[in-house]
């Protein structure tokens, strides 16, 4: 394939994924301090942590069951001081809900607020759980999920292309200086320049300054996004477990048996992961979640563990049979799989949840100059266009003239 076909493609592909990758550049400079910002509009919801006895999961749930009756419980997040983060689902005969997250007080019970992911906001508080809704699905959800997927993926392909329109042409200038010599000026910016000028430099050198970063963030979307393919490419290259939300696995109910309750459950969890941790040489530092994943049958007991990769939330969990408590499966974050390990840095990175501030500020700087990247490509097509059709009206008026003439 010619050169001229890559910048074709380039060009193409980066006009169709221009308005998406504005939106999630943007949106993701904002989530790189999502707990700040949060906390700044809706303090009410996040009193942070606070003297007194910290309630259960179970308890919790059960708290949560008592203020929404209309809705079915199915989670407990505590990854976030002071409070707990309650999923909820419309039940099977009921109506749709208004909300699909309650906020308990993790002291008290305490309801402080009902959130719904999607759709304008309404209050404050629901103005960041949009903004994170906007950039994984576009606030559309599993349409808008799929389309940032396919996009996803085309700027993995892309970054590729992208790099190699950076360098010279074969044969350019060889008899005058050195490859490098040549390549050199790719990763300069001429700000005396004309202001197309600046705009091209400033496309073709912090795309490639910045080219890691932005591969790891194309890659990582695609395995947020795109599941499947994300499984089957890295699946080819080492090993990988795919997590348990996308395993086509199911448990179906025994003979007269019934869910197991909250806090059965919750101690069966507690007790596995004590196991596994003396059996894989882990220690459990924190509980984070508790889950019945009740379209599978399984409850989820997560814990943030020696295993786990970042500077917050947990990944380490088990997997219990939500009818019978029987030891299903152990998930840790790094250690088991090569795949699994890779996958947890990708998503550590792209969630800016390693190395501290610096990190998060990079991402945040990262976010705006994917935005920027995409408004200076549709620039750069934007004039090249114009010339190329007053180059055309030039030469129709040519030869009307010499029709005439």
């Amino acid at each position: 394939m010619t050169r001229a076909f890559f910048v074709w493609l380039h060009r193409w592909v980066g006009l169709t994924m221009a308005v998406f990758l504005i939106i999630v550049g943007l949106t993701g400079s904002l989530l790189a301090f999502l707990p700040e910002l949060d906390h700044l509009l809706a303090p009410q919801v996040h009193p942070g942590a606070h003297p007194g006895i910290e309630l259960d999961p179970a308890t919790l749930l059960r708290r949560a069951e008592a203020l929404a009756p209309e809705a079915l419980v199915n989670a407990a997040y505590l990854g976030e001081p002071g409070v707990a983060h309650i999923g909820v689902e419309p039940k099977p005969d009921g109506k749709p809900l208004a909300f699909d997250g309650l906020i308990l007080d993790r002291v008290t019970g305490e309801e402080l607020g009902r959130l719904k992911w999607g759709g304008l906001p309404t209050t404050a508080a629901a103005i960041m759980p949009f903004v994170y809704s906007l950039h994984y699905e576009l606030a559309m959800g599993t349409v808008g999920a799929w389309i940032l997927g396919l996009i996803a993926l085309a700027w993995t392909i892309d970054c590729f292309v992208g790099f190699y329109l950076t360098l010279p042409p074969p044969g350019q200038g060889k008899a005058r200086s050195g490859w490098l010599a040549r390549w050199k000026p790719a990763w300069l910016v001429k700000l005396r320049g004309s202001f197309y000028r600046i705009n091209f430099d400033l496309h073709r050198a912090s795309g490639l300054w910045l080219w890691a970063a932005l591969l790891i963030f194309a890659w990582s979307s695609v395995y947020w996004n795109l599941t499947s393919v994300y499984t089957k490419a890295t699946s080819l290259v080492f090993e990988y477990e795919p997590s348990v939300w996308a395993r086509d696995f199911k448990i179906d109910p025994p003979p007269g048996k019934a869910l197991l309750p909250w806090e059965e459950a919750q101690a069966i969890g507690a007790r596995l992961m004590d196991e596994q941790a003396r059996a894989n040489g882990f220690t459990v530092e924190a509980l984070n979640a508790f889950y019945l994943l009740r379209d599978k049958g399984l409850y989820q007991y997560r814990v943030r563990s020696t295993r786990d990769i970042g500077d917050k939330g947990g990944g380490t969990y088990v997997l219990v049979n939500a009818y019978t408590g029987e030891f299903v499966g152990l998930d840790m974050p790094s250690g088991q799989h090569t795949g699994n390990t890779i996958t947890s840095w990708l998503a550590a990175l792209h969630m800016a949840a390693v190395f501290g501030m610096p990190y998060r500020i990079f991402v945040s700087v990262l976010g705006v100059v994917i935005a920027m990247l995409s408004g200076t490509g549709v620039y750069i097509w934007w004039k090249k266009r114009k010339a190329r059709v007053g180059r055309k009206a030039g030469a129709t008026a040519r030869a009307f003239e010499a029709i005439d003439a």
